[in-house]
C-alpha cells in the first residue's frame, strides 16, 4: 500500500461510526418503560470526537443491557431503583449507559449475564462476577435455594403454561401419568415455599453480591471468554479447558451428577487425552470418541450448556425436557455428550436460550433444536425438536450465517453479508421488526444506513453493533 492509498484508508476509517442499537424491553430505558419495537441507537455518554466509543455488545440479563466501550469499560443500563432485587446486578443506571465499577483498571474483553448475575473477563484473563450469591464462587454459599426457586418464580412471564410441567427438581421425566401428576404437585409446593420464603426474606446483601468479585481460577489459568446461564456460569480458558460453577441440578455443569451447587470453579471434562493423544470422552459405561483436542466455544442456556471442539464437534449437557440437548430424547444429560446427528458437519458457533439451542456450521447453515413454544426455533411450526433441524426458510436461501445469539425465547443470526434475522417471542418488540407479533421463521431486520457487525440478545431485548457512515 502506497502513501496515498494509506491516507485514503485512514480517511475511510475515520468516516465510520460504531453504533449500538437496542430493541425490546429494558426497565428504565424510557420514561414510560414501554417496549422498543424497532432498533434505536443507544447514546454512550462522553462519546464523540476524542471521546470514548462503542466496541462490542454483550446482551444482558433480565431487565438490563451490557456493552463494552473502546476504552475497555463495561457499560450497563436499563435498571432503576424501584424494579426489585434482580436488577441490582446492572448497577441501577436507568436509561443512561454508565461504566460498571469493577475493582480493576484492566480492560474488559468479554461479558455475559444470566437471570440475575453477571460475569466479565479482562485483558489479563481474569474473571469478575457479581449478582446472586449462589452464582458467585465462594467457600460458603449463603443460601441454598430450592431447585427452581427465583429463576422460575421471580417474573410473572418466566414460566408459561406449557412450562409448568417442567422437570423443576432435576429428576428424569416420568412416563407414568399418575406418578407425573404427583411429582408435579410436589414440585409446585416446593416452588411456592421457595417464593414465600424469598418474599418474606430481608432484601439486600443476603441474596446478592452487588460488587464484582475476582474469581479464583487457580495459578496460571487465563480465561478468554465466559457464558452465563440462568443460575450457572461457564468459562473457557486460553488452553481450551472449560470451567464451571453455580447450580448444576440438571447436569448443566457436566460433572456426571445432579450436584445442586458448585461453590468454586471446577474443570468440566469435555475432552480427555488418551495415551495415543486422541480426544475421548469418558462416561460411566463407555468411552466414545470426541473429535478435537480442545474446546473453542461455549454457551449457556437457562439450565443447559453447549460446547464446540476445535474439530467442530458439538457437545451438550444439562436439562433436556424440551430436547434442548439435541440428543433425540427429553432426558437430562449429566455430562458433555456429542450431538451425534451432526456427525459429518462441523459446528462453528453455538448459542442457547431458556429452552432451545441454535448452532451454525462452518458452511453457514443454521440448525435448531429444543423448545419451540414461541417459534424460537424458526422452523415455521411450534412443535419442539429433539434433534437438530436445518433451517431452510426462503429468507435464508443462499445466506451464510456467521453469528448467532439467543434470548430467553427468541433467536437472532447475523449473516456474512451483514444481514440481521430474528425470530421467536416478540411480546416486547425484541425482534426489532416494528411490532409485537411472534415469528416462527427468520425475518429480516431493517437497519437503514448501517452495517451490522455483531448481535447479542438479553432475556427480553436485543443489542446490535453496527457501523454507519458519518
Amino acid at each position: 500500500m502506497n502513501g496515498s492509498e494509506r491516507e485514503e484508508g485512514v480517511k475511510m476509517e475515520e468516516c465510520k461510526e460504531i453504533v449500538v442499537y437496542m430493541c425490546g424491553y429494558i426497565p428504565g430505558a424510557s420514561p414510560e418503560k414501554s417496549p422498543i419495537l424497532s432498533p434505536v441507537p443507544v447514546q454512550l455518554p462522553g462519546s464523540g470526537c476524542g471521546g470514548d466509543s462503542w466496541k462490542d455488545v454483550c446482551g444482558g440479563g433480565c431487565g438490563f443491557a451490557m456493552a463494552i466501550s473502546e476504552s475497555g469499560k463495561l457499560i450497563t443500563w436499563g435498571s432503576t431503583d424501584d424494579e426489585g432485587q434482580s436488577y441490582m446486578t446492572s448497577g441501577k443506571h436507568g436509561e443512561t449507559p454508565e461504566p460498571f465499577p469493577l475493582p480493576t483498571e484492566a480492560s474488559v474483553l468479554k461479558a455475559a449475564a444470566g437471570w440475575a448475575h453477571c460475569v466479565s473477563v479482562t485483558e489479563m484473563g481474569e474473571v469478575y462476577t457479581w449478582g446472586w450469591k449462589e452464582c458467585v464462587p465462594s467457600e460458603k454459599i449463603v443460601r441454598d435455594l430450592v431447585a427452581g426457586g427465583i429463576f422460575q418464580t421471580n417474573s410473572t412471564d418466566q414460566v408459561s403454561g406449557k412450562a409448568q410441567g417442567s422437570n423443576l427438581i432435576g429428576g428424569p421425566v416420568s412416563h407414568v401419568d399418575n406418578k407425573k401428576a404427583g411429582e408435579e404437585i410436589g414440585k409446585r409446593r416446593k416452588i411456592a415455599l421457595a417464593k414465600q420464603e424469598l418474599d418474606s426474606s430481608t432484601p439486600g446483601d443476603e441474596l446478592f453480591t452487588v460488587s464484582a468479585c475476582l474469581v479464583n481460577m487457580g495459578p496460571g489459568v487465563r480465561i478468554s471468554t465466559v457464558a452465563a446461564g440462568g443460575r450457572h456460569t461457564l468459562a473457557l480458558s486460553d488452553m481450551g479447558q472449560v470451567w464451571g460453577w453455580g447450580y448444576g441440578g440438571e447436569g448443566q455443569l457436566g460433572l456426571g451428577t445432579r450436584v445442586k451447587m458448585v461453590a468454586t470453579p471446577h474443570v468440566i471434562p469435555c475432552i480427555e487425552q488418551s495415551a495415543l493423544g486422541k480426544g475421548s470422552m469418558s462416561s460411566s459405561t463407555q468411552v466414545s470418541k470426541v473429535p478435537g483436542s480442545y474446546v473453542k466455544g461455549i454457551a449457556c442456556g437457562g439450565r443447559h450448556s453447549a460446547v464446540i471442539t476445535d474439530a467442530g464437534a458439538l457437545l451438550t449437557f444439562g436439562w433436556g425436557l424440551y430436547g434442548q440437548c439435541g440428543q433425540g430424547t427429553n432426558n437430562d444429560q449429566l455430562r458433555p455428550t456429542c450431538v451425534s446427528s451432526l456427525s459429518g458437519k462441523q459446528a462453528e458457533t453455538v448459542a442457547a436460550g431458556l429452552w432451545h439451542t441454535i448452532c451454525i456450521t462452518v458452511e453457514g447453515h443454521v440448525y435448531a433444536f429444543g423448545g419451540n413454544q414461541f417459534g424460537q426455533l424458526g422452523t415455521g411450526a411450534e412443535q419442539a425438536e429433539t434433534l437438530p433441524r436445518l433451517l431452510d426458510a426462503p429468507s435464508l436461501e443462499s445466506k451464510h450465517a456467521k453469528i448467532v445469539s439467543c434470548g430467553a425465547r427468541h433467536s437472532t443470526i447475523l449473516t456474512e453479508d451483514g444481514k440481521l434475522f430474528s425470530w421467536g417471542w416478540n411480546k416486547y418488540g425484541q425482534l426489532g421488526l416494528g411490532d409485537s407479533a411472534d415469528r416462527n421463521i427468520p425475518s429480516l431486520v431493517s437497519i437503514d444506513g448501517s452495517l451490522p457487525t455483531n448481535v447479542a440478545c438479553g432475556w427480553w431485548h436485543t443489542l446490535l453493533l453496527a457501523e454507519r457512515p458519518v
